[in-house]
C-alpha cells in the first residue's frame, strides 16, 4: 500500500469480510458503498448532508472532470477535497466507462481513446498516462488505471471481449509506470466479459503488476445475477486476499449483498439517486413509486424504519406532491431517502457479518426484491 494507507481484515463470514480501509483522508469501514459524484457532486445533495447519510467515500468521474471545469483549475483550488468540499476520501475512475458509453464517439486504438467531446465536439485524448496525470491533478485518495469496456453482444463478442481484456492489461502496465503520487492508491481493473477464463486470466494477471486494490468491471451489463457473482468469484481466486475488491456500477440491493457474499469491499452505482428523482424509493417494505395516484393523500412516511429527512419529517402524500409537482425538492429529498437506505443497508452488513448473521440478511434482502 502507499503512503499513509492501510487494508486490514477485521472479521469475516465465509466470504463474506468486513475490513479498514485507512487513506489519507479517512478510514473507510468496509463493505462500503460510494455515492457518485460524476462532476464532483453528488446531484442535489450537499457535502454535509452525504456525510449525515453515512457516506465515508465519494467517487468522481475523470473523463468528464477534465472536460469541466478542467483538471488544473480543480488542482488549483486545492484538488477535490479542497474543491467541493468534502473532505473524506474520494475515488476517481478512469474513464475507461466512457469508452462503451461514447462508443459512437470514440475510437480506441492501442495509445488510448480518441473522443469528440459531447460539449463542444473538439477532439479530446485519453491514455493511460493522461488517464492517471488527471487523477494525480484531482487529488483523488484512489485511483483507477484506465481499461477498455467493451459493449455486450454481437457475433463477435468472445474476440471483442478478449481483445479488451489484453488491451486492458497493457493499459494497466503503462498506468502502474506513469503513477508517481505516493499519496494515492492505484487500482487494476479486470476485464473479460462473460467468460471465466478470460477473467480468471485478466486477474492473475493484473495481479502480479502489483496494484494497491483490484476491481471487477465491465459487468452489469445484462448478464445473469448468479453469472456474474461465479466470475467475481473466479477472478477472486486469482487476486491477493489482502487487497480491497470493488465491483464497478452495480447497485441493487439484492446485488450488493450477492456480491458481498462473494467477498467484494466496495460499491458505486447512480440507482439511488437516479432513482431517486423519478420518484422510484427504495423502503424495508419493497419499492415505492410514489409518483403513483395511490399515494396522493397517504400520510405514512415513504418508510416507517428510515431516520432520513425524508421520512422523518415528510408523508408519502407530501413526496408524491412535490414529484409531480417537479419541485426540486422532491428529487433532492428521495434521492436523500435512496442514499440513506444503501448506506444503512451496508452499515447493516457489516455488523451483521461481525456478529456472524450476514447470511440471514442477505436472504431477506434478496425474499424482498423477489416479492
Amino acid at each position: 500500500m502507499r503512503e499513509g494507507f492501510g487494508f486490514q481484515a477485521t472479521a469475516s463470514e465465509g466470504s463474506a469480510r468486513c475490513a479498514r480501509l485507512t487513506t489519507p483522508h479517512g478510514v473507510v469501514e468496509t463493505p462500503a458503498f460510494m455515492p457518485v459524484a460524476t462532476y464532483g457532486a453528488v446531484r442535489g445533495v450537499a457535502p454535509e448532508e452525504l456525510a449525515a447519510a453515512g457516506a465515508q467515500i465519494v467517487l468522481a468521474n475523470t473523463y468528464h472532470l477534465h472536460e469541466r471545469p478542467g483538471d488544473e483549475v480543480v488542482a488549483g483550488l486545492g484538488g477535490l477535497h479542497g474543491f467541493t468540499g468534502w473532505r473524506g476520501p474520494w475515488l476517481t475512475d478512469s474513464g475507461g466507462y466512457q469508452v462503451m458509453s461514447l462508443a459512437d464517439r470514440a475510437r480506441i486504438d492501442e495509445q488510448g481513446v480518441t473522443f469528440a467531446s459531447a460539449l463542444d465536439g473538439r477532439r479530446r485524448e485519453l491514455t493511460p498516462e493522461l488517464a492517471i496525470q488527471i487523477q494525480e491533478r484531482l487529488g483523488a485518495d484512489i485511483a483507477m488505471a484506465l481499461d477498455e469496456c467493451p459493449a455486450p453482444g454481437g457475433a463477435d463478442q468472445r474476440l471483442r471481449e478478449q481483445a479488451a481484456a489484453e488491451r486492458t492489461l497493457r493499459w494497466a502496465e503503462r498506468s502502474r509506470g506513469a503513477h508517481t503520487r505516493i499519496d494515492q492508491a492505484l487500482f487494476g481493473i479486470v476485464q473479460g466479459g462473460i467468460r471465466e477464463s478470460l477473467r480468471r486470466h485478466s486477474a492473475a494477471r493484473t495481479a502480479s503488476l502489483g496494484f494497491d486494490g483490484y476491481a471487477h468491471g465491465g459487468l452489469g451489463l445484462g448478464e445473469e445475477s448468479a453469472r456474474r457473482i461465479d466470475l467475481v468469484r473466479a477472478a477472486h481466486a486469482e487476486r491477493p486476499a489482502q487487497a480491497p475488491r470493488y465491483l464497478m456500477g452495480i447497485g441493487r440491493p439484492q446485488d450488493l449483498v450477492a456480491a458481498i457474499d462473494a467477498g467484494v469491499d466496495l460499491f458505486d452505482c447512480v440507482l439511488p439517486t437516479r432513482h431517486g428523482r423519478h420518484g422510484v424509493l427504495y423502503t424495508s417494505q419493497g419499492l415505492l413509486r410514489l409518483r403513483n395516484a395511490r399515494f396522493r393523500d397517504d400520510p405514512a412516511p415513504a418508510d416507517p424504519d428510515c431516520d432520513c429527512p425524508a421520512c422523518a419529517l415528510h408523508s408519502r402524500a407530501y413526496l408524491h406532491h412535490l414529484l409531480r409537482a417537479n419541485e426540486a425538492l422532491g428529487a433532492r429529498l428521495a434521492s436523500l431517502h435512496n442514499l440513506r437506505f444503501y448506506l444503512r443497508l451496508l452499515a447493516s452488513a457489516r455488523r451483521a457479518i461481525a456478529e456472524g448473521g450476514f447470511a440471514s440478511l442477505r436472504d431477506r434482502v434478496q425474499a424482498l426484491a423477489d416479492g
